[in-house]
């Protein structure tokens, strides 16, 4: 396999739409804090996920990008304005769950109630009806995957929660890199974030704290190794916080947490502005509907 190229970018691949996503979440409520920032505690602190939504809200439409907000119930019970912004805009709501808790810390039961708040609160909020779903921190793997018999009880038409890769954190490493049904006999269709082969390997290439660490030139490889080779969508996701330098900071959070959250903030606007403009990017639910006719189409 050829070396990762360095070089400015000449073209694009204007035919591929790739999977443009936000996972709305505000500074405290994010893996990293999990265990120093009490849920008791987030109506207190200082909430700035509005005004960042609003900012990625600009941005989009300056390049003119349509793009999935996968929002938590949470947020919606608390920002019905921003959510009717996002719809107003042209985008689509999704569910990011309630309060950002794991799939594999709840029972099947708990995971029900969670999805199930959730959507109606988004729905409520916002006005629009919620047909997707990602699970908070991909935590939809090979110790989950009963989530997926509830996401098409409650119809769901697709899922964005699975990171194809090994990881500390989170990944199922033996998932599929591409869209795939996890309960075949059903419509529900399962997209996993981006990964790009190196040397064999699957790496993590979808966004987040991999966009906002790594060179730019490592996205812009990875999304047309994507778009080229594969001749697939990319699905790229990052976080409102991830574009405010100015947040508060947890002195009590582990130095590796802190790294991880708080490394290049001031980067990744400049970043996320030349990344959509440079792909065409759209939306999961039109993307979804795609990829079940491929699925479709392969099946037959």
């Amino acid at each position: 396999m050829n070396a990762i190229s360095l070089q400015p970018a000449i073209e694009t691949d204007s035919r591929i739409v790739n999977g443009l996503s936000v996972d709305v979440e505000d500074w405290f409520q994010v893996g990293a804090f999990e265990d120093v920032i009490e849920r008791g505690d987030w109506a207190g602190l200082d909430d700035r996920v509005d005004r960042n939504v609003r900012e990625i809200l600009d941005l989009f439409d300056e390049a003119r990008a349509s793009a999935t907000f996968f929002t938590l119930g949470w947020v919606a019970q608390r920002h019905g304005g921003l959510l009717r912004e996002i719809v107003a805009r042209g985008h689509e709501i999704a569910s990011h769950g309630w309060d950002h808790r794991r799939v594999h810390t709840m029972t099947p039961f708990e995971f029900a109630e969670d999805i199930s708040s959730a959507r109606k609160a988004i729905e409520d909020a916002s006005g629009a009806r919620v047909t997707g779903y990602r699970a908070p921190s991909f935590s939809i793997d090979h110790r989950t995957p009963w989530a997926y018999a509830e996401l098409v009880a409650q119809g769901y038409d697709y899922s964005s929660s699975v990171a194809p890769v090994a990881h500390d954190h989170y990944g199922w490493a033996d998932a599929p890199r591409f869209a795939f049904r996890p309960m075949p006999w059903e419509g529900l269709v399962e997209i996993p974030v981006t990964t790009a082969m190196f040397a064999g390997k699957r790496l993590a290439a979808g966004g987040g704290g991999f966009f906002r660490v790594l060179p730019y030139a490592f996205s812009r490889w990875a999304i047309r190794q994507v778009n080229r080779t594969d001749q697939r969508p990319a699905i790229f996701y990052f976080h409102p916080w991830e574009i405010d330098p100015g947040q508060p900071r947890v002195a009590g959070a582990p130095l590796k947490s802190r790294l991880r959250h708080y490394t290049n903030l001031h980067k990744m606007a400049p970043k996320l502005r030349q990344l959509i403009h440079e792909f065409a990017w759209g939306r999961m639910d039109v993307l979804a509907h795609r990829e079940k006719a491929l699925l479709q189409a392969e099946a037959a």
